[in-house]
């Protein structure tokens, strides 16, 4: 197989329940792109691949054989803000509030699948 262009040498692949929700999140929040979709015989993802921002996330459903993993991910956005309030509002709880750093403006949340999202505008 030759490595498709979209993978880079580390990209995040996150395994939970109801994965095409956990799509639609991504989608919601950081405004992903859907680049492929592989689905069970009964219409469950199986396997996708999203685009962030020019980042590659992959996604699997949990099941007997694949258990629910929780991950910890650093996204660089233009709007801390935003991109925060959002978050919130598709049912993740806030564990670090907007504000700003020495980074950069930063917060932080963490979406109802368990796994936390570091958010950081570097240029803010």
């Amino acid at each position: 197989m030759n490595k498709p262009e979209h993978y880079s040498a580390v990209m995040p692949y996150f395994v939970v329940e109801d994965a095409a929700a956990f799509i639609e999140f991504l989608n919601d929040v950081f405004g992903s792109k859907e680049i492929l979709i592989v689905r069970h015989d009964d219409g469950r993802i199986r396997h996708a691949e999203v685009d962030v921002r020019g980042g590659t996330i992959m996604i699997g459903q949990c099941g007997d054989e694949w258990p629910s993993y929780k991950l910890s991910t650093f996204v660089l956005v233009d709007d801390v803000d935003a991109v925060y309030a959002k978050g919130i509002d598709k049912g993740s709880t806030g564990n670090q509030e907007p504000g700003d750093q020495e980074y950069g403006r930063a917060a932080g949340f963490i979406d109802k699948w368990g796994n936390q999202w570091w958010l950081n505008d570097p240029a803010a």
